[in-house]
């Protein structure tokens, strides 16, 4: 009988001490479904940032809208080609204008035709391009045409010095997203010309030039005026401008002026088209001119004048050459 009272008891003990503690066993169950609730929460992502718009002003005022770089660029003007590949952009070149002819890489490039006659506005449409590049010679009339398109053209004015040309380069670099590139373009371009610039400072004889555009009427020969880069090349380079007198990128100086003029230098802008230093000695009179006597009639490159892109400098270099032989 006691034995079995005993067994009672510790029966009643143990169902107590369960009892107890259950409630403990419990708040430990819901605590651990609180915690696995908590981890199987998903938070809702944060919106977006949206992309801030990147916007130009071009040499017109005209406004240019992109939410990321350009990737298909069409160049209508050999500097605008030039300055492209220059700064790194030459991948993002689709389409050019038939003039585009340098570097190398460019001809490689799809022409969209020449832009002397009508605009070939079908063949940049179907380039479906994120931008159209435009220099000076291309006509503001032309680029509200192509705006009237749906394009965005970014139109720029001709350099009048270097550093106009290096702030060109930054622009268009900028446009491109090819910011980190042309940095270095510009302080090698810098450098070779400050080169020339400390060879010729302090040069004596300041060699008479004349530039010849075009000869086909020898009598009235066209040539770059005051106020032009070739102007400012030939200063630059230790030389005097003989029709400084003249106005405008493109002017006529008569043989009879040219003659009272007597240059020391005739360089040929137009040996491309076949003028060549005999043509030029059996010009009527011109065998009285100081050049022609001296043998100092040259055929110069003119895409390295005439064309305002990065090279430029090179003209510079070849005219610092011609002009003072003994300093380079």
């Amino acid at each position: 009988m006691k034995k079995n009272r005993s067994v009672i008891i510790l029966f009643l003990v143990a169902a107590l001490w369960m009892a107890a503690c259950a409630p403990a066993e419990v708040l430990k169950g819901l605590k651990e479904a609180e915690d696995t609730e908590e981890e199987m929460i998903v938070e809702e992502p944060a919106p977006e940032a949206k992309t801030q718009p990147m916007v130009f002003y071009d040499d017109m005022e005209n406004m240019l809208l992109f939410t990321e770089y350009p990737d298909l660029i069409i160049s209508l003007t050999p500097s605008m080609t030039e300055i492209l590949f220059a700064i790194g952009a030459g991948d993002q070149v689709v389409g050019r204008d038939d003039a585009s002819m340098y570097p190398q890489e460019a001809v490689d490039v799809a022409s969209i035709g020449s832009l002397w006659g009508d605009l070939p506005s079908e063949a940049i449409i179907a380039m479906e391009p994120d931008l159209v590049l435009a220099a000076q010679t291309i006509s503001p009339e032309t680029v509200t045409t192509l705006q009237d398109l749906g394009l965005q053209v970014y139109w720029q004015e001709n350099p009048a010095t270097f550093e106009d040309l290096f702030e060109n380069m930054r622009d268009i670099a900028a446009l491109t997203g090819n910011q980190d590139m042309v940095g270095p373009v510009i302080e090698n371009l810098s450098a070779r010309v400050a080169v020339v610039e400390e060879a010729v400072s302090g040069v004596d004889a300041m060699p008479l030039v004349f530039y010849e555009l075009d000869g086909t009427d020898p009598s009235n020969p066209w040539t770059a005026g005051s106020g032009t880069f070739i102007d400012y090349i030939i200063n630059l380079a230790g030389g005097t401008n003989a029709a400084a007198d003249l106005q405008g990128d493109y002017a006529q100086m008569s043989a009879e002026a040219l003659i009272l003029a007597d240059p020391d230098v005739i360089l040929l802008g137009d040996a491309l088209y076949g003028v060549t230093p005999e043509s030029v000695m059996e010009r009527a009179g011109w065998n009285a001119i100081t050049a022609v006597i001296n043998g100092a009639v040259y055929p110069f490159n003119p895409d390295i004048l005439s064309v305002p892109g990065p090279r430029l400098v090179e003209g510079l270099e070849e005219m610092a050459k011609i002009l003072h032989p003994n300093l380079f």
